[in-house]
């Protein structure tokens, strides 16, 4: 199910409402939808069209007390991603392959654009694990903001992802793409939808990666002001002669590519925050583990 559909997200969007956060969550009664909002100065969640109200542990992750647990702000039928939409993304591509379709492609009218995942099969919530492909030895993060997008490509909402991907891989040709993108665990998004009527909103993006034992291992921030192309053209072109549902995500590129000598491994802790969206926090799994975990 997902969170709002394209209509209730555009006729939000309407009204002008600024700054709204949604999420999703479960108890004991089942799943419910909710705002984000303060009262007396202490953040909690309510449930939309209902009395239930959920202290927040924490304002920008949005961790909830047991026996709540954050879901995905919304079960996107289609997660798309485009790629080298930033400078520091272009040349990094470039220096992990040797090749110059990335210079290319950031340089021309036509994105790269791919399909991440359908039917969230590979995507997780705040929270949750994302995965670490175990046939390849240079996996990274890439923090990401998110558009939701309704009927007719209309965007009516961000929230925030990762799309985590296996340098090594695509490095080693870029029609290994779907390989190094799409697999167990790939994607992460959440924790909320913040849903706004400003045109073109800029972002601030903040990435940082622990390991295990709380030791700091990469951060750094980018802004989306840096991209080389815009939110709605990016979404006009993923909907050319392409039927794209509503309620889908498209991410937009990242901006914060970690040093080569760094991968990610299980057991790392994966932050990305926003501000006005929260704080996205997974930790890191093998792949293999997942799916060895969904398969028992």
């Amino acid at each position: 199910m997902l969170l709002l559909d394209g209509g209730d997200l555009r006729h939000l969007g309407r009204e002008g409402r600024l700054l709204t956060r949604r999420v999703r969550f479960r108890s004991p009664a089942g799943i419910h939808e909710g705002l984000v909002g303060d009262e007396a100065g202490v953040p909690s969640i309510a449930e939309t069209g209902g009395a239930l109200r959920v202290p927040v542990l924490d304002r920008e992750t949005l961790a909830l007390p047991d026996p709540y647990v954050l879901l995905l702000p919304l079960e996107p039928p289609e997660v798309w991603c485009a790629g080298v939409t930033y400078e520091r993304s272009r040349d990094a591509r470039i220096e992990e392959s040797g090749s110059d379709v990335y210079a290319r492609v950031y340089d021309a009218d036509r994105p790269e654009l791919f399909l991440k995942d359908a039917m969230c099969r590979r995507t997780v919530g705040p929270g949750a694990a994302v995965a670490v492909r175990t046939d390849s030895a240079w996996n990274v993060p890439e923090p990401e903001v998110g558009v939701v997008i309704g009927e007719g490509g209309a965007i009516v909402g961000y929230t925030i992802g990762n799309d985590v991907s296996s340098r090594d891989i695509e490095g080693a040709n870029p029609l290994y793409l779907p390989q190094a993108k799409v697999y167990a665990g790939a994607c992460a998004l959440g924790p909320a939808v913040l849903v706004t009527d400003e045109a073109d909103p800029v972002f601030e993006l903040e990435l940082r990666i622990t390991a295990a034992n709380g030791d700091e291992l990469f951060a750094g921030s980018t802004s989306t002001a840096r991209m080389k192309r815009g939110f709605a053209d990016l979404v006009s072109w993923l909907y050319r002669e392409n039927p794209v549902p509503p309620g889908s995500v498209l991410l937009t590129g990242t901006g914060l590519v970690p040093p080569d000598d760094f991968s990610l491994a299980p057991g790392h802790t994966v932050e990305i925050h926003v501000p006005g969206i929260g704080t996205l926090r997974n930790t890191v799994a093998s792949a293999a583990d997942l799916l060895e975990g969904s398969a028992s």
